[in-house]
């Protein structure tokens, strides 16, 4: 099973990437801190430190359309923020 399903690309994370050296994932909802730790140190090829996780309820959304309106469900997901070893980083751009 794979634990990681993307990366967060965001001014936020960004920001805390280059300050902090914290990387933002979407992780798979079963996924507890310590495969989170495994698959990023696998995938990346870095040593994590800490390990940070969120549980986000999806949003309800509303649109008006000629039939009416309709009402829906954005999907809840999980996020793991990770804290990396001094000196290590991830390069999400370095492929393009």
């Amino acid at each position: 099973m794979n634990m990681i399903i993307k990366p967060v690309l965001t001014e936020k994370m960004t920001a805390q990437g280059e300050k902090l050296n914290r990387y933002g994932f979407i992780v798979d909802p079963r996924a507890n801190k310590l495969q989170i730790k495994d698959a990023v140190e696998a995938a990346y090829n870095v040593v994590v430190t800490d390990v940070n996780t969120i549980n986000y309820n999806g949003k309800v959304r509303s649109r008006y359309t000629k039939a009416g309106m309709l009402t829906g469900r954005s999907n809840h997901f999980k996020k793991a923020i990770v804290t990396l070893k001094e000196g290590d980083l991830i390069d999400f751009y370095g492929n393009i």
